[in-house]
């Protein structure tokens, strides 16, 4: 199935484990932190459009714009959606992302990845 832009993939996680900072010790409690969400956005664009890539190829992360908006305590229920806004040339994929926590946005932005072959 070729990719189509519009398609999007939404999946919980909870905060937990290598996705919680303390800030070095100047936070009360673990938190979700920058790298974590942007590594949960990262994943869900990747599991959206694996299934679809040609045999042989898989994508990589070249670019990662969000902005870290709202907070998420250690064992907060979250979301993360990617949704494929833009197929370039066949090969560059620009999406949306968002992390959210029941109705509140924790993180949003957009992510770009290439598609390369890998055999």
């Amino acid at each position: 199935m070729p990719l189509t832009a519009g398609v999007e993939r939404t999946e919980e996680f909870r905060v937990e484990g290598d996705l919680l900072t303390t800030v070095e010790g100047t936070l009360p409690q673990p938190v979700l932190s920058t790298p974590g969400m942007v590594s949960v956005m990262e994943y869900a664009a990747t599991r959206l459009v694996r299934g679809d890539l040609p045999d042989g190829h898989a994508t990589v992360g070249f670019e990662v714009c969000v902005k870290h908006v709202g907070g998420a305590l250690e064992g907060a229920t979250c979301t993360v959606t990617a949704r494929l806004r833009e197929v370039v040339d066949g090969r560059k994929l620009r999406f949306d992302v968002e992390v959210r926590e029941g109705d509140r946005t924790v993180g949003v932005g957009t992510h770009e990845r290439r598609i390369v072959p890998v055999e």
